[in-house]
């Protein structure tokens, strides 16, 4: 096998699939990367797998001889990363007369340097889907829905299924407008997006189709794998294509390809713990109270909790903390408020992460009783609804 390509191209997509090599690799070829050179299409394709996540790319390059060969990932992204940025030759031989290994030479300038590879043939295939369940989907839509829930998807196994990110497809009877909704809980908090599809980047026609084939969407999606998928999809694309079974998400865009395992069990039935009528609401500035929350974490130190006094009459909000031995913080700042006057206290992390995103520019704070799910939504732009449970304080 010979190529020849840019260093730019080849480190790029080489960082991208490196993300799925894994740290403690069972079978060993799981250490490597698989590269396959192809001559009549003269493409180059990479491919990294853990045995639960895989991620493929390909680029454009010179194929002068096709082949394949596995190539260990740290050693080959080490040298890559530090060759000159111009054009990069890699030739594969047979291997040497001492040992079976394959040997891979890469050459730029005045530089040349040997790796020894294995038998591409020796690397596992990637999943493939068993079904015709595909769907397209704005690039947009996606990004917008990761960025409000992803992060309060929980990070214990022991809770698999809420590792991940539920998305569903439903249609608003009000509206008559189709949406994606993301939902993702860690049982503390739990954030749902809609993403309206008339509010996605690609045409009206393009809009109706992908809402006809999205009648039954129900999957849930590990977090490590969309956080991956982030990273894939570029601004220069308007759509991709996701393929599932019962076992297997397989996502498209361009020339980059992600594998994943799909969570299975049923999805807790979130839609329950959002309350339906609430007797306070509290609407702020979102940047003044996030600015406020940075403030009063600096002494938040060892328990991490803020408390929110509500006063109607002068319509003010003020957080405070209270930490011994270390000191104690307030910042107060002007709030529409209704309801009766209350004190509620938080996870400060658990509210920055909501709160922070909310884009809007004021943010509406709904509750009940001190003790009861607090609910944080936008005025206006992309539909969040953002729960967090309170913490108890001692009066």
């Amino acid at each position: 096998m010979k190529i020849i390509c840019s260093q730019s191209d080849l480190k790029n997509n080489l960082a991208f699939v490196s993300r799925a090599v894994p740290a403690r690799p069972e079978p060993l070829v799981l250490g490597n990367i698989l590269l396959v050179a192809d001559e009549t299409s003269q493409k180059i394709t990479m491919t990294a797998f853990d045995g639960s996540l895989g991620i493929r790319a390909s680029f454009q390059g010179e194929v002068v001889d096709g082949g394949t060969v596995a190539l260990p990932a740290k050693l080959f992204n080490d040298i890559v990363s530090r060759l000159p940025e111009m054009e990069i030759t890699l030739d594969c031989g047979d291997g040497r007369e001492e040992d079976t290994n394959l040997v891979a030479t890469l050459s730029a300038a005045s530089s040349k340097l040997q790796i020894n590879g294995m038998d591409g043939s020796e690397f596992p295939e990637l999943p493939t889907v068993a079904s015709d369940n595909v769907v397209e989907l704005p690039i947009n839509i996606l990004l917008e829905g990761l960025k409000g829930c992803l992060f309060a998807a929980s990070t214990e196994l022991a809770k698999q299924v809420l590792t991940g990110v539920h998305l569903s497809s439903s249609q608003d009877a009000s509206a008559d407008d189709a949406f994606l909704e993301f939902a993702a809980t860690d049982s503390h908090r739990l954030s749902v997006v809609r993403a309206f599809f008339n509010d996605s980047e690609v045409e009206e026609d393009t809009q109706s189709d992908i809402a006809e084939n999205l009648t039954d969407l129900a999957v849930t999606i590990p977090a490590r794998a969309l956080r991956e998928l982030e990273k894939m999809v570029s601004e220069g694309q308007s759509t991709f294509k996701m393929r599932y079974d019962n076992s297997q998400i397989v996502f498209e865009a361009g020339e980059r390809v992600l594998n994943t395992l799909r969570l299975t069990g049923a999805y807790p039935p979130y839609e329950r713990l959002i309350p339906a009528t609430f007797s306070r609401q509290i609407t702020c500035d979102r940047k003044r109270l996030i600015s406020s929350l940075e403030l009063v974490s600096v002494l938040a130190q060892k328990n991490n909790i803020v408390k929110f006094s509500l006063n109607s009459t002068d319509e003010e909000l003020t957080l405070s903390v209270d930490t011994p031995d270390v000191g104690s913080a307030k910042q107060s700042l002007p709030a529409e408020i209704t309801g009766e006057d209350i004190d509620i206290a938080f996870n400060i992390k658990y509210l920055m992460d909501g709160i922070k995103a909310i884009s809007s520019a004021e943010i509406k704070m709904q509750l009940n009783e001190w003790n009861q799910p607090v609910i944080f939504t936008p005025l206006s732009g992309l539909q969040v609804t953002y729960l967090v449970m309170p913490v108890q304080i001692r009066n």
